[in-house]
């Protein structure tokens, strides 16, 4: 059974934007997608730039699956999976993630 972690208000957020949050050592990078009010957890660090810059990035929407476009070479990942758009068989890892009582906790 996962035990989840709170890690922020939801209130305190802002949507279609990320934020970067310390779980368990790792950095995670949190993404609030307003259209559709779902939240997504992913690994911060991006592979293909070598730097913890995922929660800078910004996201949108390629063929109906919603990414992050990293700030450094602009790969993009599926916030759902973690799979790299431009380079398949490279993921970062994805995070369950949920909101209970208004705050936003992921599972660890």
């Amino acid at each position: 059974m996962a035990r989840w972690i709170t890690i922020i208000d939801k209130e305190k957020l802002t949507p279609d934007t990320g934020v970067c949050a310390l779980v368990n050592g790792q950095q995670v990078a949190l993404f609030w997608d307003k259209l559709t009010d779902t939240f997504f957890a992913i690994g911060n660090y991006d592979p293909m730039g070598k730097a913890n810059v995922l929660s800078r990035g910004l996201i949108g929407d390629i063929n109906g699956e919603l990414v992050v476009a990293s700030p450094l070479y602009k790969h993009h990942y599926k916030l759902t999976s973690g799979q790299c758009i431009e380079e398949p068989e490279v993921k970062v890892p994805v995070y369950p993630i949920r909101v209970a009582d208004g705050q936003v906790q992921i599972a660890a």
